[in-house]
């Protein structure tokens, strides 16, 4: 994925309306400093600075999702206890639909202590209650989940075997996915992986997936056979096996694709899973590829584990990640609202906005030439750029010769090239009221008053200037000089 398109996704997620079922729990973290070891035994004394609770579990997904700025609801069972009242005073404080809470007398809601010293986990320490839920709540959870009509995008299941998800509010969950014809991710836990039969997709780590098939991954082999048993036993439409240090790999039923790790330094793997299934679920939710979900939700988890406890990751530092991978390339390509903004920013400041606009199909030294003179006339140059359907239109069904992101990112890297956006109407009209240029440029093929936007831009004060293409110099002649040279040999 490009900047554009991620851009564009996180402008999608806040449309978006997430159902998470699973075990909620509270995570407190007791920070401290260790400068002593105990008199009474062997041990460091942790001299309390700080304490604070997080919503745990299924409820770090959801924290991850309300930062993405995603609409949640959360299904869940708690004990009837004053941690059970915590974790629905906080869900109430992000505005979460708690409808689906709840609450039995005889459980005891889950809580992990954590004790720090110096951002090292010391201990922890489990109050929690691993039996399934009773049969009445158990049917009071179902009867919630088959009436959920509610306009959900994606059901998020986070299973941690506390006991909330038994095998008949799995199959409920499955079937309340098929009625609404949308994903359900599911990350699991245990060694009895046949009660997730009906998910879309799984998240699991290698040693899960080696629990759940006997199957030892020590390499390309064993992970394929291990990986493809879980697609054809539960007939998954994809598996996407997180591998720690090593990355994740991501298995369809007719290919296998790799991701690196993305984690500059870990400081603690807390809360990884959440995001990851948080991330997955929203991008197939948008329309993302498997591929791309995947891809979006490894480099979150990356960030997540350069923090310390149970974390979310926020759109900002995704993208900024992004672009530490990336070169400048992907950074100059910006969606027309964002580049409006920057735009305004920079008028700010007294700098003179360039724009022109076309095609730029098979770049060549006329197209470059003319960039170049155009961007002398002020202090940044902006390139509309033709998408794919927009030159068809125009052109006929056999252009553009490279898409739309090739022919941006090939433009993109001259230097003369300040920012790009890519329109998909036919005139740039619509895109010259959001970046109202101060010089507004065309070739010198075209009369000033065949200029589309020319009114626009002069009753604002800005001018128009025309600039000559370099004679013989098209993508038409290079297309005419192939077909020429190497008509014979096709």
């Amino acid at each position: 994925m490009n900047s554009l398109e991620i851009d564009s996704f996180f402008s999608a997620v806040t449309n978006l309306r997430a159902l998470i079922i699973g075990d909620l729990m509270l995570d407190e973290y007791v920070w401290g400093r260790t400068e002593r070891i105990s008199p009474e035994a062997p041990v460091p004394v942790v001299d309390i600075l700080s304490e604070d609770i997080r919503m745990g579990g299924a409820g770090n997904v959801a924290a991850n999702l309300l930062k993405l700025g995603c609409e949640v609801a959360v299904v869940s069972v708690l004990g009837d206890d004053q941690d059970g009242q915590n974790l629905g005073e906080i869900a109430d404080s992000f505005s979460i639909d708690r409808d689906g809470l709840f609450f039995d007398k005889n459980r005891t809601t889950t809580r992990k202590t954590r004790i720090l010293s110096s951002n090292q986990q010391m201990l922890r320490i489990d109050r929690e209650c691993r039996s399934e839920i009773a049969v009445d709540i158990e049917q009071q959870v179902i009867n919630y989940i088959d009436t959920c009509d509610d306009d959900f995008h994606v059901i998020l299941v986070s299973d941690y075997l506390k006991g909330v998800l038994t095998n008949k509010v799995l199959q409920a969950v499955f079937a309340l996915g098929r009625k609404r014809g949308i994903p359900v991710i599911v990350d699991p836990k245990g060694n009895n992986y046949a009660k997730y039969a009906g998910a879309t997709l799984l998240t699991p780590n290698r040693k899960e997936v080696e629990l759940a098939t006997g199957i030892q991954i020590t390499d390309e082999i064993s992970l394929l056979r291990a990986g493809n048993r879980l697609l054809s036993d539960l007939a998954l439409e994809a598996l996407v096996m997180t591998r720690s240090e090593e990355g994740m790999s991501i298995l369809t039923r007719d290919r296998v694709h790799h991701l690196p790790t993305n984690a500059r330094e870990v400081f603690d793997v807390t809360g990884a899973g959440d995001t990851v299934l948080s991330l997955l679920g929203l991008g197939l939710a948008a329309g993302l590829s498997v591929m791309d979900a995947a891809w979006l939700s490894n480099i979150g988890a990356g960030v997540v584990v350069g923090k310390v406890g149970t974390s979310s990751v926020a759109s900002a530092e995704i993208i900024g990640a992004v672009r530490l991978q990336h070169s400048d390339i992907d950074q100059k390509i910006k969606p027309a609202n964002v580049l409006g903004i920057i735009l305004e920013q920079k008028r700010a400041k007294g700098e003179r906005v360039v724009f022109t606009n076309g095609c730029f199909d098979l770049l060549h030294v006329g197209h470059v030439k003319y960039l170049q003179r155009a961007r002398l006339l002020g202090d940044l140059l902006v390139l509309g750029l033709n998408s794919d359907n927009s030159i068809r239109r125009l052109k006929g069904e056999k252009r553009p010769l490279l898409e739309e992101i090739e022919r941006a990112q090939i433009l993109t890297a001259l230097d003369c090239v300040d920012y790009l956006t890519i329109f998909d109407e036919d005139t740039p009209l619509e895109l010259l009221q959001v970046v109202r240029p101060d010089v507004l440029v065309k070739g010198g093929d075209y009369q000033p008053g065949e200029v589309i936007g020319k009114e626009l831009v002069e009753s604002y004060g800005g001018r128009v200037e025309l600039i000559t293409f370099v004679d013989g110099k098209s993508t038409t002649n290079i297309i005419d000089k192939i077909l020429s040279r190497y008509r014979d040999e096709v």
